[in-house]
C-alpha cells in the first residue's frame, strides 16, 4: 500500500481547503487506466487498507470510501461510528456530518436538517424505502431509530433518477447489515446510564439501562446468512424548564416597558423505552438469484412527569404590579410586584407511545452479462398515541377565591429567566388543594353541565385537562427496475429503467377532555395514598410545591371528563385523513469519457412522478354553541420531470471536481394539505362569487420546487485522509406561505335552503403556493490523521467541517421569509485517538440561531425563535484484544458523557430578553461494554 507524506505547511493549508496540492505515490503507473478500471483498483485497495485497520479509525475509512467513489455528492457513517460515538440515538450520529445539525427535542437531538432545511425538506429511507414518521407531518423523528442496530447511514446530498424518495435538502438512508457480507459474529452491548440531574420528581429516574444482542451467521455454504438484533432501552432524562407566556408593554411615566407577562417553569422527569429488532435473511438459491428480506420492529415508549407552578404575573388578577425596576438600555421592567396574585399548582404527566413496523423484501436476478432485473416490495406503517393531561390545583377555586400570594419577580442574567419569591408555602397540602384557581374552562357546554345559580364560578369548572391525539401512518411500496451494460464503446455505459409505485395514508384524530372533580364545587384535599411529598422549584426560587400521583387520581374516578369538542372547532381543524398515491418512472444513463486528457464519469437521467392525493376530513360551524360538521373528500393530482446529473472530474491522481445538477421537490407538511376547515356561510357572495367562506387545511397544494447545483473539489491525500471544498446553490420556487384559494365542499348543505347542491365552492384562507427565493452556502470538510506529520502522531486524528448558508427568500407579497431549520452557520469537529487498545474521543457540533418547530398547546406544532448552540460530548474506552490481551479478546469498555458544558436549549420571540424557553437538561453519562465472539 502507498503511503504519502505531506509538509506541515501543506497540511495546514488542506486543512482550511486552501491547498490544491497533489500526492504523489512511491510507485506510478506506466500503464494508463481507464475512469472505471482506475475506480476499480482504488476501491481494491481500499478495501485492503480497511482490512489492514480497526476500531474508529477503520470506520472513518470506510466513510470516506463510500463519500469517495459514490456517484452522487453523499456523506456516511458506518456502524463503527453509530454503534461508539457518544450517542443516544442515529441522530446524534447523523449531525456530525459535514452540512448537517440537529435539533433537541426534551434533550435529544431528533430532527436533523440538512444545508439550512429543515425536516420537513428531507426524505428518510431505511434501506432505500421511504420511512413513515410518528409526528404529525412528513420529518421523521430519529430518536424512534436505534442507532445500535444500524450497519451504515448515507446521506445524499445531490440526487439521481434511481433515488426512490424526493427531497429539496437530501434523502437519508438508514442501513441494516447484509449476512452474507459479514464474518459470523456474535456480539452483547450493554450500558448503565446516569443524568447530570438527580431525580427532579420524587416518582422520576435519574438512572438507566441499555442492553443489545446481535448474531450474524451463515449456512448452506454460504448461501443463507442471518442477522438478526434485538435492543433494548430504558433511558432518563431531566430537565428544569423556564417557560413564559410573553412580554407584554406597560406604561411607566408615559413610555412603554415590557413586563413579564406570566411563566410556567416546571421541571420534568421523563424515561425512554424503547425495544427494537431487526432480522436481516439474505440467501443465493441460484448463481443469479439473491433474496433479502429485511424487518425492523421498534416499541417506542416516552413517558413524562410535569410538576410546576403557573404564574399569572402581569396578566394575572392580582391588585397591579407596583416596586418596579426599569432598565433603560433593553426597555424592560427587570423587578417587580404584583399583589394578591392566585397561582396554579400543575401537576402533569404524559405518555407518548408508538409502534413501528417495516418489512421489506429484494430480489435481483441476473438474466445474462448484459441484464440484471431487480424487484423490491414493501411496507411501514406506526401508530401513535399519546396520553397528556394537566392536573390543576390552589388555594381556591375561581379568581380571587382562596388566599392570595404576594409575588416579587427579578429578571435573571444569562436569559435564563426570573426568580420569584413568594410568600406562600406551596408544599402545604392543606392549603394547596385539588380544583383550578382559575375561572378559565369558557366552554358553553362545560358551562351548561356545570352551572351554579347565583354564584360567581362561571367558567371555574375546568380542574384540569386532557389531550388524546392519534396518528396512524401507513406506506406501501413496489418498485421494478432493470440495467443494462452496453459495450458499445460509446460513452454510455451502463442504463437503469424503472417504474415504482407507493401509496400512503396518514390520519390524525385529535380530542381533548376538560377534567372536572367529582365533588365540584368543593376543592378536594390530596388523599394520603395519592401523595408523594413535594417537588423542588429553587431554580426559579418558587421553593418546594406537593407532588402528588394525579394519573392513578384520574383512573381511580376523582375526575369526571367532557368532550372540549363539542363546542371548540380547534379538534375538527386537527382530525384529518390524507392519502397520496405516487407512480414513477425512471431512467438513467451512466456514463464514462474523457475531455482532453481528464477522465470523467457519472450519471444522467430523469424521473416523472405522477401524484394523486386526497384528503379527508369535516367542514365545520358554531350553531347555537355546538359545533356541527359535515364530510369533506378534496381530491387533486399533478405531475413533475425532475432530470438530474452527477459528474466527476478525475484532474490528478487522488482529486476530483464534482458538478451536480438536478431538480427537486418536496412535498407540502400533511397537516396543512388536510381537507378539514371551519364554514361560515355568509348572505352576500365574495369577490370570488362565493358565499362559503372557510379557513383550515388546504388539500390543493403541491410540492416546493427547486433548481440545485454543486461544485466541489476533493483530495484523498492518504487512506484516513481528505479535505473538501464544496458549493451548493439552490433556485426555490413554488413555496408555501399564506394566503386564499378556493375549493370546492361537495356534499355540503346550502344554510338558506337546507339543501345539498350539485356544486359548492368557498373561498379558503390558509396555506398556499408561491413565492420562493435563493439559496446558496460554503461546506468545508476534512479528516486529517495526525501521521501524516509524524509516525509519533499515529492514532491522532481530526473531523472537521464549517458550513456557511445564506438564503433570500420572498413571500408572496415581497416581505423576507427565514427558512425553518436554517442556521447560517454549521460546525463540527471530533478530535480522537485510538492505538493499542485505548481509545478516546471528544466531539463538538455548533450552529448558530434559527428557527425551528416546537410542540405548542394541544400538541400543535408552533415555529419559534432558537438560539444557537455547542454540544460536546466525550468518550474514552479500551479494547482488550487490540491491546494484546487474547484471553479477554472481543472485550471493550468505555465512558461517555453527552453535553458535558450543561448547554442549554433556549427559545425566545424574537428578542434575545423575550425568552419563551429556558431548558437546562443538565449531563449524562454513560457506562457500557461491548463483548463479541
Amino acid at each position: 500500500m502507498n503511503k504519502f507524506k505531506l509538509s506541515l505547511l501543506t497540511m495546514a493549508m488542506a486543512t482550511v481547503g486552501l491547498s490544491h496540492f497533489t500526492a504523489v505515490a512511491e510507485d506510478t503507473e506506466t500503464e494508463r487506466l481507464t475512469p472505471t478500471e482506475a475506480r476499480a483498483k482504488a476501491q481494491e485497495e481500499a478495501a485492503l487498507e480497511v482490512i489492514e485497520i480497526r476500531g474508529f479509525r477503520r470506520s472513518v475509512v470506510e466513510s470516506i470510501n463510500t463519500k469517495r467513489f459514490s456517484t452522487n455528492v453523499v456523506e456516511a457513517i458506518s456502524a463503527e461510528d453509530i454503534g461508539k460515538l457518544p450517542d443516544s440515538s442515529i441522530a446524534e450520529s447523523i449531525a456530525r456530518l459535514p452540512g448537517l445539525t440537529a435539533q433537541r427535542l426534551d434533550g435529544r437531538a431528533s430532527r436533523v436538517s440538512i444545508r439550512g432545511f429543515g425536516e420537513n425538506e428531507s426524505a428518510t429511507t431505511f434501506n432505500g424505502r421511504e420511512q413513515v414518521s410518528i409526528g404529525d407531518n412528513r420529518g421523521v423523528e430519529f430518536d424512534l431509530y436505534p442507532s445500535e442496530i444500524m450497519s451504515g447511514v448515507t446521506v445524499y446530498k445531490t440526487p439521481g433518477a434511481t433515488l426512490e424518495a424526493e427531497g429539496i435538502a437530501g434523502v437519508i438512508d438508514l442501513q441494516t447489515v447484509r449476512p452474507l457480507n459479514r464474518e459470523r459474529t456474535v456480539q452483547f452491548n450493554g450500558q448503565i446510564e446516569k443524568t447530570g440531574h438527580s431525580k427532579l420528581n420524587p416518582d422520576g429516574d435519574d438512572t438507566g439501562y441499555r442492553g443489545t444482542f446481535s448474531y450474524i451467521d451463515q449456512f448452506a455454504d454460504d448461501r443463507l446468512g442471518i442477522a438478526f438484533a434485538y435492543t433494548k432501552m430504558d433511558s432518563p432524562n431531566q430537565e428544569k424548564r423556564w417557560n413564559a407566556w410573553g412580554y407584554p408593554d406597560i406604561e411607566v411615566d408615559g413610555e412603554q416597558f415590557a413586563i413579564l407577562g406570566g411563566a410556567k417553569p416546571f421541571v420534568r422527569s421523563s424515561t425512554l423505552k424503547r425495544d427494537s429488532a431487526m432480522l436481516v435473511v439474505e440467501a443465493l438459491p441460484t448463481d443469479n438469484l439473491r433474496l433479502v428480506f429485511d424487518a425492523l420492529y421498534v416499541d417506542f415508549s416516552d413517558e413524562k412527569i410535569l410538576r410546576g407552578i403557573e404564574i399569572p404575573f402581569a396578566w394575572g388578577y392580582g391588585r397591579g404590579t407596583s416596586a418596579i425596576e426599569i432598565d433603560p438600555a433593553t426597555g424592560f421592567v427587570t423587578q417587580g410586584m404584583v399583589s394578591d396574585e392566585y397561582l396554579v399548582v400543575r401537576n402533569d404527566q404524559e405518555s407518548r407511545d408508538a409502534k413501528l413496523k417495516s418489512f421489506g423484501l429484494n430480489m435481483d436476478y441476473e438474466l445474462n452479462a448484459d441484464w440484471n432485473l431487480n424487484l423490491d416490495v414493501s411496507h411501514s406503517s406506526v401508530k401513535r398515541e399519546i396520553w397528556s393531561f394537566e392536573s390543576y390545583a390552589g388555594t381556591g377555586r375561581g379568581d380571587n377565591f382562596g388566599v392570595g400570594d404576594d409575588l416579587r419577580y427579578e429578571l435573571r442574567q444569562g436569559n435564563s429567566g426570573a426568580i420569584f419569591t413568594p410568600t406562600l408555602d406551596y408544599s402545604d397540602f392543606n392549603l394547596i388543594q385539588l380544583g383550578g384557581p382559575r375561572s378559565w374552562g369558557a366552554s358553553a357546554a362545560l358551562n351548561d353541565k356545570y352551572q351554579l345559580q347565583g354564584t360567581p364560578l362561571e367558567n371555574a369548572a375546568q380542574d384540569g385537562f386532557l389531550n388524546t391525539p392519534t396518528v396512524d401512518d401507513e406506506l406501501n411500496a413496489f418498485r421494478l427496475a432493470a440495467s443494462q451494460m452496453l459495450d458499445g464503446g460509446g460513452i454510455v455505459r451502463q442504463m437503469h429503467y424503472g417504474a415504482s409505485f407507493r401509496a400512503r395514508t396518514k390520519e390524525k384524530v385529535s380530542d381533548g377532555f376538560f377534567m372536572t372533580l367529582s365533588n365540584f364545587p368543593d376543592t378536594l384535599v390530596v388523599p394520603e395514598e395519592y401523595r408523594l411529598g413535594s417537588v423542588d422549584l429553587g431554580f426559579i426560587g418558587m421553593g418546594n410545591m406537593i407532588a402528588y400521583d394525579s394519573g392513578r387520581m384520574l383512573q381511580d374516578g376523582f375526575y369526571d371528563l367532557l368532550s372540549e369538542s363539542l363546542t371548540n372547532d380547534s379538534h375538527s381543524f386537527k382530525t384529518w385523513k390524507v392519502s397520496e398515491d405516487v407512480l414513477s418512472f425512471f431512467t438513467q444513463a451512466d456514463i464514462e469519457l474523457e475531455v482532453g486528457t481528464i477522465p470523467v464519469t457519472g450519471n444522467v437521467g430523469v424521473r416523472y412522478i405522477r401524484t394523486e392525493q386526497s384528503s379527508q376530513g369535516t367542514a365545520f360551524g358554531n350553531v347555537d354553541g355546538l359545533i356541527v360538521s359535515s364530510p369533506t373528500d378534496v381530491k387533486h393530482s399533478y405531475s413533475h420531470v425532475l432530470p438530474s446529473m452527477n459528474l466527476i472530474f478525475d484532474i490528478a491522481e487522488d482529486q476530483s471536481i464534482r458538478f451536480g445538477a438536478a431538480k427537486t421537490l418536496s412535498r407540502a407538511r400533511l397537516d396543512e394539505m388536510n381537507a378539514s376547515v371551519g364554514a361560515t356561510y355568509n348572505q352576500q357572495p365574495d369577490d370570488n362569487g362565493n358565499f362559503w367562506s372557510i379557513g383550515g387545511g388546504n388539500p390543493l397544494l403541491e410540492p416546493k420546487e427547486a433548481i440545485g447545483l454543486d461544485l466541489s473539489y476533493e483530495n484523498y491525500f492518504s487512506d484516513a485522509g481528505y479535505f473538501a471544498v464544496a458549493y451548493f446553490w439552490k433556485d426555490l420556487k413554488n413555496w408555501i406561505f399564506d394566503g386564499t384559494y378556493e375549493v370546492e365542499l361537495d356534499g355540503v348543505a346550502d344554510p338558506s335552503t337546507g339543501q345539498i347542491p350539485a356544486t359548492s365552492t368557498a373561498t379558503g384562507s390558509g396555506k398556499v403556493n408561491g413565492g420562493g427565493g435563493k439559496l446558496q452556502g460554503l461546506e468545508l470538510s476534512v479528516s486529517l490523521p495526525f501521521n501524516v506529520f509524524s509516525d509519533a502522531l499515529d492514532g491522532f486524528g481530526l473531523l472537521a467541517s464549517y458550513t456557511f448558508i445564506d438564503q433570500n427568500v420572498k413571500m408572496p407579497n415581497g416581505n423576507d421569509y427565514e427558512l425553518p431549520g436554517l442556521s447560517k452557520r454549521i460546525q463540527s469537529y471530533t478530535m480522537f485517538y485510538e492505538k493499542s487498545g485505548f481509545q478516546a474521543r471528544v466531539s463538538a457540533r455548533i450552529r448558530s440561531d434559527f428557527k425551528g418547530d416546537v410542540y405548542g398547546l394541544g400538541f400543535d406544532t408552533q415555529q419559534v425563535d432558537i438560539d444557537g448552540e455547542t454540544i460536546i460530548d466525550a468518550q474514552v474506552g479500551f479494547d482488550f484484544g487490540e491491546a494484546g490481551f487474547e484471553s479477554l479478546a472481543g472485550l471493550s469498555v468505555y465512558l461517555q458523557a453527552q453535553n458535558l458544558t450543561n448547554e442549554p436549549f433556549i427559545t425566545t420571540e424574537g428578542n434575545a430578553l423575550r425568552i419563551r424557553d429556558y431548558q437546562d437538561y443538565g449531563r449524562n453519562f454513560l457506562l457500557g461494554f461491548s463483548y463479541k465472539f
